[in-house]
């Protein structure tokens, strides 16, 4: 259905419509690189924040913690995931906006002559929505990186213990490596979440169809475009172009997916890897 909506938009524009910047709905003119752009980089913060954090709070609930203060921790980190996207939206609007404009204030005098710091302070811009989405998965990294650890055998940290490693060690070297591909795994399912995220993402990116350098700078991603425009769209090639921006989203996830089965299965072909 979406290669077959699409049609009008990939006659018109070829494969140009995935690198080239404009998006002129007056002119017919479109070009998805910039929602590519802000879909992949929202993304790629998100994970970075979330995974150092995500699974440090698992091996801490998993391996550190006192089971009876553990499993209420983890049953309210679980609770986050059935928080609704448009409430995430609305905290990030009038907490997290202000306190990046207030951090961007503050390193201008500073930082303001590298490029990746550089711009007005608005609030709204990439850094806010890979902050937002990373809160948003690190649920899914907790909960499934906290089971599967709790899935290694006990014998594993026994054999550790007894060889002389301390407790950190132990964790460190075996029971994080044996658990590699189930953490591999939330990671993916994280990913997956932050790909295609709407509604909180729509609400503090900014929503500005360009590619700037700046983390503070406002950005679009694939998702907020098709929730912001597809009502809009009255022209048939305004409405293919949605359409294809769509179909491209829908193959970055495929492909995504793909890439988690490959690396998972190479994982679990390592020596020394968990066996199901």
């Amino acid at each position: 259905m979406l290669l077959q909506r699409s049609a009008l938009a990939r006659a018109a524009f070829g494969w140009s419509f995935l690198w080239t910047s404009t998006w002129d709905p007056v002119a017919l003119r479109f070009g998805a690189l910039p929602f590519i752009y802000g879909t992949l980089a929202t993304t790629a913060i998100a994970i970075a924040i979330a995974l150092p954090l995500g699974l440090g709070a698992a091996v801490c609930l998993a391996e550190l913690m006192p089971r009876r203060l553990a499993d209420p921790l983890t049953f309210l980190i679980e609770l986050l995931v059935a928080v609704p996207s448009v409430i995430y939206g609305l905290v990030g609007v009038f907490v997290l906006v202000p306190a990046i404009r207030s951090v961007q204030q503050a390193l201008e005098p500073v930082l303001g002559s590298i490029p990746l710091f550089a711009g007005p302070a608005y609030g709204v811009g990439l850094l806010t929505a890979g902050i937002l989405l990373a809160v948003m998965v690190v649920p899914f990294i907790v909960s499934v990186s906290r089971e599967v650890l709790l899935a290694v055998p006990q014998t594993q940290r026994d054999a550790a213990l007894a060889l002389g490693a301390t407790r950190w060690e132990t964790v460190r070297d075996v029971v994080v490596p044996y658990a590699r591909s189930g953490i591999l795994g939330s990671v993916f399912l994280a990913l997956a979440r932050a790909l295609g995220e709407t509604m909180a993402v729509t609400m503090v990116i900014g929503n500005r169809p360009e590619i700037a350098a700046s983390l503070f700078a406002p950005a679009y991603t694939m998702a907020a475009v098709l929730a912001n425009e597809f009502t809009e769209a009255t022209d048939e090639v305004y409405l293919a172009a949605l359409v294809e921006i769509a179909l491209v989203l829908f193959a970055i996830t495929l492909a995504v997916n793909a890439l988690a089965r490959l690396l998972i299965a190479s994982v679990q072909r390592a020596p020394g890897a968990a066996r199901p």
